[in-house]
């Protein structure tokens, strides 16, 4: 098992730019093998997959092919994973599909370039959010967005290939719902040749896989459905065929720069950009994790945007980082991105030499692949634990699941990173707010929470702690909890507080001048720096009173006690406090 360099030269200027400078480095005989054949395996698995992929996109089949070069060179040399391989995927070539299946006849020359501007708006897109250094954001993206999405791109997926698996022709504007409304109405013209290719073709590859997992199953299993097909005669029985594939590398293109595409393709390349990165980083670092490689989220957000803004002005369509080619490079033993690299040069190859035996692959043969792919995509095991999880993360699985079903896959992505957010505000507005006291069995000054306990408490002192950030969608809560709180005077303990903004500051201060109008006072203690940093920067320190906040609970007490009524002190009987027993009158 392939393990990526543990010592990596420090980084420069020169190398976060062109990041083939630092690992090119690390390049020596050994790696250079490793990688070469881990590149030809891969150029072997991303032939019929790449076919598959640019009919599920609506594109002639060698589009596939060419994004499986171009971007994957590209995404190599500058993104930062050592074993990432990009080129179409399955949830963005349905995006590309129906986004641009209203617009165009797909397969049409017209609807291959408003792909390619699509693709180019993409890059653009994902080339803003590197430059602005938001690789952050990725982890705003639920994992239960891109698990219900996938699953329900796969079902789409496998909808769309109901047609050529029964070999029929069927009306539909690309949903689900139109889909199989025009597959029922046709299912008794079933050509049974069709359906005998695509059940041996699927069949085969689920046997290859289970008998012999190292071997390309999907390829193997396309010669299988092809050598049937010629058995049978695809001529005479109307079995569809691929036909060949232009024996050239990627033709140069030029996108179609016009404002008004922009408007036609803005949200579908907002959406097939935000995937492909989401795709990409989470790709990435699923095998990092095994690597034990360190993965930059804005280094994979540059790689990505600029094998897709190449890619566009080589016949590429919009590409991403490819879970199936990513896994068999690592498990083939690559080393570096060069076996990315050997990888699009072997296809490249391949393409000139052996296009035209696709002329041999039937139609059905290919979606019984692509049966195969769908069901690979669902994720039931994370499926099975989401539902398990709670409600708010079921609940932005099956809406995104469903969503992608009966509307516009752009939307339904958007549709879920809302939800997400949603949920995720939802619960950062409610800090957990606990009151905290000393342990009466501690035989040092040790204070722990009074959740679930009942420890005795200071008549004229409240302390609690705030975990979580004081910010405007938090605001409400917490004012409401502590003006339900009876004491005048309250220590706030500040180190479960990462963040505070303008309206959490401005409540601190409401509350400070609330309390002292009671004839109490608001103390904090335990502030991080950044928090202590803000309020000072504000001008919010004079107005809450600097001699009511200290660096610690220890020394905020013995200050605080000194501040307190002696009178109910001194007829106190619970002295929860150190300062109290120490001044325990005598007699």
């Amino acid at each position: 098992m392939a393990r990526a360099f543990k010592t990596r030269p420090k980084q420069t200027l020169w190398t976060r730019l062109f990041p083939f400078l630092l690992w090119g480095r690390l390049v020596n005989r050994e790696s250079l093998r490793c990688d070469f054949f881990a590149g030809l395996t891969n150029a072997v698995i991303v032939l019929p997959q790449g076919v598959a992929y640019a009919l599920i996109a609506g594109m002639p089949p060698q589009y596939g092919l060419y994004a499986a070069i171009v971007p994957a060179i590209i995404a190599a040399l500058f993104g930062s994973s050592f074993h990432l391989i990009s080129g179409p995927t399955a949830a963005l070539s349905i995006v590309v599909f129906t986004t641009i299946s209203p617009l165009a006849e797909p397969g049409s020359a017209e609807f291959i370039q408003l792909a390619l501007t699509l693709t180019l708006f993409a890059g653009l897109f994902q080339l803003g959010l590197a430059l602005a250094r938001m690789g952050v954001l990725v982890n705003f993206v639920s994992h239960s967005v891109v698990i219900g999405f996938t699953a329900g791109a796969a079902v789409v997926i496998a909808s769309s290939q109901m047609k050529n698996l029964l070999g029929v022709s069927v009306e539909s504007d690309g949903t689900f719902v139109s889909t199989w409304m025009g597959v029922l109405e046709r299912l008794a013209d079933t050509n049974l040749y069709s359906l005998a290719v695509a059940l041996c073709t699927l069949f085969s590859c689920l046997i290859i896989k289970k008998l012999l997992p190292r071997w390309p199953n999907m390829l193997l299993a396309m010669i299988i459905g092809s050598t049937l097909a010629a058995v049978l005669g695809a001529a005479e029985h109307n079995i569809a065929l691929v036909g060949s594939i232009p024996a050239t590398l990627p033709p140069l293109s030029l996108p179609d720069f016009s404002p008004a595409l922009l408007h036609q393709l803005g949200s579908g390349a907002l959406a097939i950009g935000l995937l492909g990165l989401v795709e990409a980083v989470s790709i990435a670092r699923s095998v990092a994790s095994r690597s034990h490689q360190t993965i930059s989220g804005n280094q994979e957000f540059m790689g990505q945007a600029l094998s897709n803004i190449v890619g566009s002005f080589f016949s590429c369509y919009a590409s991403s980082g490819s879970f199936t080619r990513t896994g068999v490079n690592y498990a083939s033993g690559a080393r570096t991105p060069l076996a990315a690299v050997f990888a699009a040069i072997s296809l490249a190859i391949i393409v000139l030499l052996l296009s035209d035996l696709t002329a041999y692959v039937p139609i059905p043969s290919m979606a019984g692949i692509l049966l195969v792919v769908s069901w690979n995509l669902i994720d039931f095991h994370h499926i099975g634990a989401i539902l398990k999880a709670g409600r708010s993360e079921a609940s932005v699985l099956i809406i995104t699941f469903l969503a992608t079903l009966i509307m516009a896959m752009e939307f339904a992505i958007y549709i879920g990173v809302m939800l997400s957010l949603v949920f995720y505000l939802k619960t950062t507005s409610k800090p957990k707010i606990v009151q905290v006291l000393p342990d009466p069995t501690s035989p040092t000054p040790f204070f722990v929470s009074n959740e679930g306990r009942d420890l005795p408490e200071c008549p004229q002192l409240r302390i609690i702690r705030i975990e979580g950030s004081l910010f405007f969608g938090a605001v409400n809560y917490v004012k409401e909890y502590l003006q339900d709180l009876p004491e005048n005077n309250l220590l706030i303990v500040g180190n479960g507080m990462n963040f505070i903004d303008i309206a959490g500051a401005e409540l601190l201060v409401h509350e400070a001048r609330r309390r002292r109008a009671a004839g109490g006072t608001l103390y904090l203690s335990n502030l991080k720096d950044r928090v202590s940093h803000y309020l000072d920067k504000n001008g919010h320190i004079e107005e809450l009173g600097a001699e009511n906040i200290f660096i610690s609970k220890g020394i905020a007490i013995t200050r605080i006690y000194e501040r307190l009524d002696r009178p109910t002190c001194d007829n106190c009987t619970t002295r929860i406090f150190s300062e109290c027993r120490r001044d325990t009158p005598c007699g």
